[in-house]
C-alpha cells in the first residue's frame, strides 16, 4: 500500500540579492532591471526530496548550508525562487525562539495569538489554555510581557502552543537546545508520542539525537542536497566530513560496509551457557565478531585491527553477563610513527544512543607514549558491565594522535563489535548498574521526618 506524500519538492531553490552598498538598492529599483549591481546568493538550490506521511526526517549540515530556509519554505514564510514545492496538512513549526511572538504582548495574549495564527479558533484556545500553561510551566511569568522572558522560558511557551494546535507536520529547528533538562525531557516525550501518527521535520547539530529519533536523514551542504537515505550511513558521512575537514589533509579517506546486527546463535560452547539460559534474572550477553570491514573513515595513519571483550579467567568470551568484571581489548597497528596516540570507545544502542565509553587520553597524556611505523598498540578497559534491556548493541572504536581537544583521527569505526542481550531482568530505562549492596530492614528508631524540613 503507497503512503501520502506529507511533503515533496522538485528543483526547489531561494536566493537572495546581495548589495555592496545601501544605495545600490535604491539604483537598481530605479533602473528597472536595465542594470545589475547586486550579487546573487543562492540559500537553497535544486533540492528535490519526497517526505512520506508519518516519517521523522532529520535535517543536518553546516550553519549556513541552508536548512532554516528549507524549513521557512515549508512553513510558507518563505517563497521560492524557483522549483515546486506542496505540503499536505496542518504545520505546527518551532523555526526560532518566540517567532511570532508580539514582545510587548504578556505571555497569556501570546498564546492565543500565536495559535490562532496556527489555525485555530479562540473557543478552542480558550479550552486548551490551561493545558498550554500547564506544560510551558512558567508560573506567573504567563501575565508579563514577554520581552522580559529568559530563551529558556520563550522556547517553553512556543513548544507548549506547537504542542496543542493538532498539527499533522512538526517542524523543530535546534529549539530543544535552550531550556532546562525537564523540559527538554517532557519536550522529547511529547515528540515521540507525535512520532507515532505525525510526521516530523527534526533539525539538530547533535547526530545522537538524529540518530535516536529519525527514520531519515536529509543532509545539506552549501544549500545543495549532500545525501538522503538511512540515518546511521547519513551520519556517518557528516561526521567523516567534519572530521576530514578539520583534518585538511589529503590522506583522509571513508570506507567500509554496514552490516545488519548478526542472528543470535543459542550454539555457542561457553561453559556458563546452559546455567545462563536456564536463569531468569541473569543480564545474558552474547558477543559476536569484530567486523574489520565496517564503516570507517581517517587518514589511516593506524589502523585498529582487533577489538575483543575478555575476561581474567578465560580470554576472550563469547558469551559474558552484566555485573561481570570484563576487559574491553582494542588492538591497533601504526602504519608510521605516532605521537602521543589516543584510542577510545563508546557504546551504543540500537538507536544510536550513547551509552558509555572512555579513552586513554587523561590517563596517558603525559606518559610520552609513542608508536612506530608497524608497531601495535593494545589499550585495555577494565569496567564491571552494566546491566542491559534485550536487544542488540554495538561498539564504537578509534585511534587518533594528539590531544582531546586538538588532534588527528586516524581510524575511526563504527559497530566495530556487535553484541546481543538475550536475557535481562531490566525492564525500564536505558540501562542499570551493578549494586555493591542492597539491603532492607527494620527502620525502628530512625525518624522519618525529612532532613532540612
Amino acid at each position: 500500500m503507497t503512503k501520502a506524500i506529507a511533503i515533496e519538492t522538485h528543483g526547489l531553490g531561494k536566493k537572495y540579492h546581495i548589495y555592496k552598498r545601501p544605495i545600490d538598492r535604491l539604483w537598481q529599483m530605479l533602473s528597472r532591471g536595465r542594470i545589475r549591481l547586486y550579487d546573487e546568493y543562492w540559500a537553497l538550490k535544486d533540492l528535490s526530496v519526497q517526505i512520506e506521511s508519518g516519517q521523522t526526517i532529520g535535517v543536518i549540515g553546516r550553519n549556513g548550508s541552508g536548512k532554516s530556509t528549507f524549513l521557512q519554505m515549508v512553513c510558507g514564510t518563505l517563497s521560492p525562487s524557483m522549483g515546486t514545492l506542496s505540503v499536505t496538512g496542518r504545520i505546527a513549526a518551532l523555526l526560532e525562539l518566540g517567532a511570532g511572538f508580539n514582545p510587548e504582548f504578556t505571555g497569556r495574549e501570546n498564546v492565543f495569538l500565536a495559535a490562532s495564527v496556527l489555525g485555530l479558533d479562540n473557543a478552542t484556545i480558550q479550552e486548551r489554555y490551561d493545558s498550554i500553561v500547564e506544560f510551558a510551566g512558567i508560573g506567573d511569568f504567563i501575565d508579563q510581557p514577554v520581552k522580559i522572558y529568559s530563551s529558556g522560558m520563550y522556547a517553553r511557551l512556543a513548544f507548549a502552543v506547537a504542542a496543542h494546535v493538532d498539527a499533522d507536520i512538526l517542524i523543530v529547528d535546534e529549539i530543544l537546545a535552550v531550556g532546562d533538562a525537564a523540559f527538554t525531557q517532557r519536550c522529547m516525550r511529547f515528540i515521540r508520542k507525535f512520532k507515532e501518527t505525525g510526521t516530523i521535520l527534526f533539525v539538530s547539530h547533535d547526530t545522537a539525537s538524529i540518530l535516536n529519533l529519525c527514520d531519515k536523514c536529509l543532509w545539506l551542504e552549501n544549500g545543495m542536497v549532500r545525501d538522503f537515505g538511512d540515518t546511521k550511513d547519513v551520519c556517518h558521512r557528516y561526521l567523516a566530513s567534519l572530521e576530514e575537514e578539520r583534518d585538511n589533509d589529503t590522506s583522509f579517506k571513508i570506507g567500509g560496509t554496514r552490516k545488519s546486527p548478526p542472528a543470535v546463535s543459542h550454539t555457542e560452547k561457553d561453559l556458563r551457557n546452559e546455567l545462563l539460559k536456564e536463569s531468569t534474572v541473569k543480564n545474558v550477553i552474547q558477543v559476536f565478531e569484530f567486523d574489520q570491514d565496517a564503516p570507517w573513515f581517517g587518514q589511516g595513519g593506524a589502523t585498529i585491527v582487533q577489538v575483543s571483550l575478555q575476561t581474567n579467567e578465560t580470554g576472550e568470551v563469547k558469551v559474558s553477563e552484566g555485573g561481570e568484571l570484563v576487559t574491553l581489548s582494542i588492538v591497533a597497528q601504526a602504519k608510521k610513527a605516532i605521537k602521543n596516540p589516543i584510542i577510545g570507545f563508546y557504546v551504543k544502542d540500537k538507536l544510536g544512543q550513547r551509552l558509555f565509553g572512555d579513552n586513554t587520553y587523561i590517563t596517558y597524556k603525559d606518559s610520552g607514549v609513542s608508536a612506530g611505523p608497524s608497531d601495535l598498540i593494545r589499550a585495555a578497559f577494565t569496567f564491571r558491565m552494566p546491566y542491559l534491556s534485550p536487544g542488540a548493541y554495538s561498539v564504537n572504536v578509534a585511534i587518533a594522535e594528539g590531544t582531546q581537544d586538538d588532534h588527528i583521527q586516524h581510524h575511526w569505526i563504527d559497530d566495530s563489535l556487535f553484541f546481543e542481550v538475550i536475557v535481562s531482568h531490566v525492564q525500564k530505562g536505558l540501562m542499570g548498574i551493578p549494586m555493591l549492596d542492597i539491603t532492607l530492614e527494620s527502620a525502628e528508631g530512625v525518624s522519618a521526618q525529612r532532613v532540612g524540613s
